[in-house]
């Protein structure tokens, strides 16, 4: 008998890459604070995926993007104690974006605001020390354009301070 209380996050997030480098966030919060994560986040009151994926993208990097594809989605489970909860279980809806518009910026801080601001890195730059497991599987799917179907699931993991 598990005495796991698990939280439930949900989100959307972009993969954009260029030169075969990787568009990601320099996290401010949560369970991959001070990691590189993946631009995006969960969805406003009554905003649908697509909005919330260019709001997102555009909050957190300063750029204006087009969707190109629906990816799939991809569950993830980690201890992370946050309030009364002992793990966390992120659920994350990935599409494969494009620039059309703006400039990579600092993005604006706001109550909510988990960015830190956007760099670009490669496969070699990334690891579990360094980076979410949202990171690692966008790097996957970009090999092998398949997400899989089980959770990635993490029995440990460290908490960035």
């Amino acid at each position: 008998m598990s005495n796991n209380k698990y939280h439930r996050a949900f989100g959307v997030y972009g993969i954009y890459v260029e030169d075969g480098k990787l568009l990601v966030i320099n996290k401010n919060g949560g369970p991959y604070k001070n990691r590189f994560d993946l631009p995006g986040g969960s969805l406003e009151e009554g905003e649908t995926l697509s909005k919330a994926m260019k709001r997102e993208f555009t909050e957190e990097t300063g750029l204006e993007i087009e969707i190109d594809e629906n990816i799939g989605v991809m569950d993830f489970k980690l201890p992370w104690l946050w309030k009364e909860f002992t793990d966390v279980h992120h659920i994350a809806v990935y599409y494969s974006v494009r620039k059309i518009g703006g400039e990579i910026n600092i993005p604006e801080q706001f109550e909510g605001q988990d960015s830190l601001g956007a760099v670009w890195v490669s496969e070699k730059d990334v690891s579990l020390d360094n980076a979410s497991p949202l990171v690692l599987k966008a790097f996957d799917w970009l090999k092998t354009r398949d997400l899989g179907i089980d959770a990635e699931i993490y029995k440990e993991w460290r908490i960035l301070e």
